[in-house]
């Protein structure tokens, strides 16, 4: 199946030029809009498999504005298309985090290769999410027990009863068991969504803890079973943990 692309370029001829170029290196060209708005609405009923963004377009919407659209309310990977690669220009481009950049006028090479690397560093990334998102999977609610993981481009079923507790690391998640540790691209926040509430409890901003594993409280730190871990107790979630285990 062909891969399918968007031209948004208010340049006639450059983007006819860019159209034939796409269809001879063996591409599917979906459409070419010359305003950010017909892209926008466009993108409501069709989904390419990237965007070819011109950074200047005529009209309200700017190439940036609509890439940080596209950003938004569409999973598309935007590569921009630009004469103007000046510093200013480009710093405005980076905060929008598109998937690379094609100067003009541009060489065919130059169009294939910047293609084929964003769909490359975009599949990654999916693959890379995929190791929690799988673990949304719920059928018959069996994931109270277990939840999958990807390691070693492989999933792998971690009961939840052997995990000790998950700790943030930056834009990663690292899920302690008594045997093996996971590390997983996600956070703190959609990790806790998928583990059984009335087993794991946030205790910190950088700790979730299994509540079964705990062996000992002291003041503001929590020793775990089979583990050397000393896990610091948030202030802010104290009275909650207190509240939550059977205190004597």
């Amino acid at each position: 199946m062909k891969t399918k692309i968007l031209i948004v370029e208010d340049e006639a001829i450059v983007a006819k030029d860019i159209s034939v170029c796409l269809e001879k290196i063996g591409y599917q060209v979906l459409a070419s809009f010359s305003k950010g708005e017909k892209a926008l609405a466009f993108l409501e009923e069709n989904t390419p498999d990237l965007v070819l963004m011109d950074i200047m377009l005529a009209g309200d919407i700017s190439g940036i504005d609509a890439s940080a659209r596209i950003k938004k309310d569409y999973d598309i990977p935007v590569v921009f298309l630009t004469a103007y690669a000046d510093e200013k220009t480009i710093a405005r481009a980076k905060i929008t985090e598109p998937y690379g950049y094609v100067i003009k006028p541009f060489k065919e090479i130059d169009l294939r290769t910047s293609i084929e690397m964003a769909l490359y560093k975009f599949k990654k990334e999916k693959e890379k999410l995929a190791g929690i998102e799988t673990s949304n999977f719920k059928p018959n609610n069996i994931s109270s027990e277990y939840i999958y993981v990807k390691s070693n481009s492989k999933l792998v079923k971690v009961q939840n009863s052997n995990i000790l507790f998950v700790e943030a690391l930056k834009d990663y998640v690292i899920i302690h068991t008594e045997k093996e540790r996971f590390t997983i691209h996600s956070t703190m926040k959609d990790i806790e969504k998928k583990l059984p509430e009335d087993t794991f409890m946030r205790v910190h901003r950088s700790f979730i803890l299994n509540l079964n594993k705990i062996n000992s409280i002291d003041s503001s730190i929590v020793l775990i079973e089979n583990s050397d871990k000393k896990i610091p107790i948030g202030g802010s979630y104290k009275e909650g943990l207190f509240k939550r285990i059977n205190l004597a």
